[in-house]
C-alpha cells in the first residue's frame, strides 16, 4: 500500500510556479496515474473500490492516534486538514463520503462553505476559515475553503482585481501559520472535464431524488468554464508550498478519484508516524487492582 501512495503523491503533486498558473489542460480528468497496470481493464473498478475499502481501516486506526496523542498531558498539538475543491459536480461530497466514511465522527471536523454571509463579509476573507478549523487530534475536512476568495471572486468580479491577486499571498502566510502550529495540510482539486459535468448535471435533472442538488446557477458557472479553469491554475500554482502541496486528482472516474485521495491521505498519515500514547499509570498495578475488586 505504501508503495502505491508514494506513487500517487508524487505523480499528481502539482508543481508550484511561484507566480504563474499550473497546466491544467495538460492533465487528462479521464486519467488513472499510478494505478497498477496489472489492475487495469474491465475488473479496476471493483478492485479499486476494494482497496478503498481496505484503506479506509488504516485510516481509521491512523485518525484514532491522532485522536489519543490530544488527549494525554501535555496533548499533541496536530491535526490534519483536508481540503477540497471542485467545479459544480466535481464530487467532494462523494469523496468525503467514501474516504472519510469508515472514521470516527467523534474525531471528525467537516465543513461546509458556501456564499458568505453578511457577518462574514463584515470581516476579512479568512475569519469565517479561521473559525472552522479543526481542534487538536481532529480530521478537518473542507468542502471548499479559502480559495473561493480567488475562484469565485475574481470570475464573478466580486472584489477588484487588485483585491483578489492580493489574497494569494495572504493565502500562503495563513498556511505557513498553519503548518507552523502543528497543522497538516492535504489540498486536492478533484479535476473534471466539461463532458462529465454535463452527464452529472442531467443525472440530477432526471432523477427527482436528486433535484435539491441541481442549482441552475450552476449552469451560469459552466458557462465561464474557461475562466474558472483559468482561476483554479492560478491558485493552485501561486498556493502550492512545500509543506502545503496542492494534488490534481483526475475525477471524471470515481472509483478512481476515491482511491487515489484514499492514498494520498494513508501517505501523509505515514509520515507523521504516529502511535498510541503510553498510559500514565502503572499498567500491573491497575489490572492487580481490576482482579481484587
Amino acid at each position: 500500500m505504501k508503495q502505491a501512495a508514494d506513487q500517487i503523491r508524487a505523480l499528481l503533486r502539482a508543481p508550484a510556479t511561484g507566480d504563474g498558473p499550473v497546466d491544467l489542460a495538460a492533465i487528462d480528468p479521464r486519467g488513472t496515474p499510478g494505478l497498477p497496470e496489472k489492475r487495469r481493464g474491465a475488473k479496476a473498478k471493483s478492485w479499486a473500490r476494494e482497496r478503498v475499502t481496505e484503506l479506509g481501516g488504516d485510516l481509521a486506526t491512523q485518525q484514532e492516534m491522532l485522536y489519543a496523542g490530544a488527549q494525554v498531558d501535555p496533548p499533541a498539538d496536530r491535526r490534519v486538514l483536508l481540503v477540497l475543491q471542485a467545479m459544480d459536480c466535481g464530487g467532494k461530497d462523494g469523496t468525503i463520503r467514501r474516504v472519510a466514511g469508515a472514521m470516527n465522527p467523534l474525531g471528525l471536523h467537516i465543513r461546509a462553505f458556501g456564499p458568505p454571509t453578511p457577518e462574514e463579509l463584515r470581516h476579512d476573507f479568512l475569519w469565517r476559515i479561521r473559525r472552522s478549523l479543526p481542534p487538536r487530534g481532529y480530521v478537518g475536512i473542507f468542502n471548499r475553503s479559502h480559495y473561493e476568495d480567488v475562484l469565485i471572486a475574481r470570475v464573478e468580479s466580486l472584489v477588484s482585481p487588485q483585491v483578489w491577486r492580493g489574497r494569494y499571498d495572504e493565502i500562503n502566510a495563513f498556511e505557513r501559520e498553519l503548518t507552523d502550529s502543528g497543522y497538516t495540510l492535504v489540498k486536492v482539486f478533484l479535476h473534471i472535464s466539461p463532458e462529465e459535468q454535463r452527464e452529472r448535471l442531467l443525472k440530477r435533472l432526471d432523477n427527482p431524488t436528486k433535484h435539491w442538488k441541481y442549482n441552475p446557477a450552476d449552469l451560469d458557472a459552466r458557462a465561464r468554464w474557461d475562466d474558472y479553469q483559468a482561476a483554479y491554475a492560478e491558485a493552485i500554482g501561486r498556493c502550492a508550498g512545500p509543506d502545503a502541496p496542492w494534488y490534481v486528482v483526475p475525477a471524471d472516474r470515481k472509483w478512481y478519484r476515491d482511491w487515489a485521495v484514499a492514498n494520498i491521505l494513508a501517505e501523509t498519515f505515514a509520515d507523521l508516524g504516529l502511535g498510541y500514547p503510553p498510559g500514565n499509570f502503572d499498567v500491573a498495578h491497575e489490572r492487580s487492582r481490576l482482579l481484587d475488586a
